[in-house]
């Protein structure tokens, strides 16, 4: 028998495998799409390069700034930017911060700081890949010297960016910065922010939160919306994000499905009658099909669902879902078109298919798991799928702890077995969906004929006395031991003034 410990660790190495080809495959991506618009970019707006220097060189010198900056992995580098300052010993001596009304700004290179236009030379810092257009901004030595060791070894991890979340919340940071002390403001006040909001994206980014950071900041420097306050939910979580995730994410997934489930439901309806229903009419079919499930699914929230740990009370939700639209498509096919093109029974083949691959496409490997455990239990087999668990106490905190268990991110790591407890009349029943397999004096007798690893310590009333013996026959038998927090006690304790 395969040792569960050595199942587990597979398991958990598999996740990080995955997690690694991921974050390859998204760094990939991410600098595929930097280098094109970068070098676009650079193309086509050039003219514009142009006219700004024009307007610069009069007035203050060189066309272009370059200021070290500490890039990826603290390397430093030059970063480039339109020189907004007169060209004077003190535009180079004075503070690395410009404050509100700084004298060493000229006229046309405050409306470029407004307008953020003096930022686009870093296009070629992006191209070469110092930089990135989005990730946290890059700051001096001097400021980077100041941060915590943990939070600069995260941010400097990645390429610094054009544009960031906090670059977008404070786009007017040099109009907050006044008085004397403003540096002290500064670091005290914003810079600890900035740091919060730069680990906040690094630790959560992906390539459809780029683009909503992207996109939001090109809609940030218009002068309409550029007063209008972007909250900081509305960064992590755009508009793209959410037409992704919730809309077209699933309208394809949900295309794919209706597809299948056209084409086996006409391969069925081909063995009973001679029809030939085409590739093109059964890909519009299921397009169309993919649609309704799209609107009818927005109409009833199930795109707001994280089906990753959603309910199993919702596949009726999925199932209401696919009987209204398989109305729908009776309807359209025998009032609306000329001829009736879809039988009956191919509507209730492709219904059926449709509802069991929604449901297993939403539930994965929820699904599967909870299928094999199943049969496992059912076939009285040592084995398991995860590392095996037995829960003391089956009432409330027994359910509480199940329920942990199960939204865990290691969920599948782990199989719950059942319950033991000294109640009788739980005996031979089940709760939440699992068996009472005996009373506490049962515990090693189970640990030991069903191999357990772990158990779940989670009655809520007992006496002391008992609940020390109970923990010391747990903790004899060698497996691990886990008391779950009283948790329902204190829920249940009123909240005092």
């Amino acid at each position: 028998m395969v040792d569960a410990d050595t199942s587990q660790k597979e398991k958990l190495s598999y996740k990080d495998h995955l997690t690694r080809v991921q974050k390859l495959w998204s760094a990939f991506i991410k600098r595929a799409f930097d280098m094109v618009v970068s070098g676009v970019g650079l193309i086509l707006l050039s003219p514009v390069f142009g006219l700004i220097a024009l307007g610069i060189k009069p007035k203050t010198g060189p066309v272009y700034y370059r200021g070290e900056r500490v890039g990826q992995h603290g390397k430093l580098f030059q970063m480039l930017k339109f020189r907004t300052m007169y060209e004077r010993p003190e535009s180079y001596n004075g503070t690395m911060l410009t404050a509100n009304g700084d004298s060493r700004v000229t006229p046309f290179g405050q409306w470029l700081r407004d307008t953020k236009l003096n930022e686009l030379p870093q296009l070629w810092n992006v191209f070469i890949g110092e930089m990135s257009l989005v990730g946290p901004r890059p700051d001096v030595a001097e400021f980077v010297a100041k941060w915590p060791e943990n939070v600069k070894q995260d941010i400097l991890s990645m390429r610094p960016g054009m544009t960031s979340p906090a670059s977008i919340l404070y786009r007017d940071e040099e109009k907050r910065l006044n008085g004397a002390n403003f540096l002290d403001d500064y670091l005290m006040d914003i810079m600890p922010d900035k740091m919060r909001l730069d680990l906040l994206y690094v630790n959560n980014h992906t390539f459809i939160t780029d683009l909503d950071v992207f996109f939001l900041t090109l809609l940030a420097i218009l002068p309409r919306i550029r007063k209008v306050k972007i909250r900081e939910r509305t960064i992590f979580s755009g508009p793209i994000y959410k037409f992704y995730y919730r809309h077209l994410s699933w309208f394809t997934i949900d295309f794919v499905i209706a597809f299948f489930s056209v084409a086996i439901s006409g391969i069925v309806w081909r063995t009973e009658q001679a029809v030939n229903m085409g590739f093109s009419r059964a890909f519009f079919l299921a397009f169309a099909i993919a649609a309704l499930f799209s609107i009818g699914g927005t109409i009833m929230g199930l795109h707001r669902i994280a089906w990753r740990y959603a309910s199993p009370v919702l596949v009726i939700d999925v199932g209401i879902l696919v009987f209204l639209t398989s109305i729908v498509v009776v309807i359209v096919n025998r009032f609306v078109l000329d001829q009736v093109i879809l039988h009956l029974n191919f509507v209730l083949n492709f219904a059926l298919l449709t509802f069991f691959g929604m449901v297993a496409v939403r539930y994965r490997e929820r699904l599967i798991t909870g299928i094999a455990n199943r049969w496992a239990f059912a076939r009285g087999d040592k084995k398991s799928l995860g590392e095996p668990v037995l829960v003391v106490g089956a009432g409330d905190g027994g359910e509480l702890a199940v329920w942990l268990l199960n939204k865990s991110e290691y969920a599948s790591a782990f199989s719950i077995l059942g319950f033991v407890d000294d109640d009788y009349r739980k005996q031979n029943i089940e709760m939440a969906g699992l068996p009472v397999l005996g009373t506490t004096e049962d515990i090693p007798d189970l640990v030991k004929s069903k191999d357990i690893r772990l158990i779940l310590f989670s009655i809520t009333k007992i006496d002391r006395a008992e609940r020390v013996r109970i923990l010391e026959t747990c903790e004899a038998t060698g497996a691990r031991v886990v008391v779950i927090p009283d948790l329902i006690e204190i829920l249940k304790k009123p909240v005092e003034g």
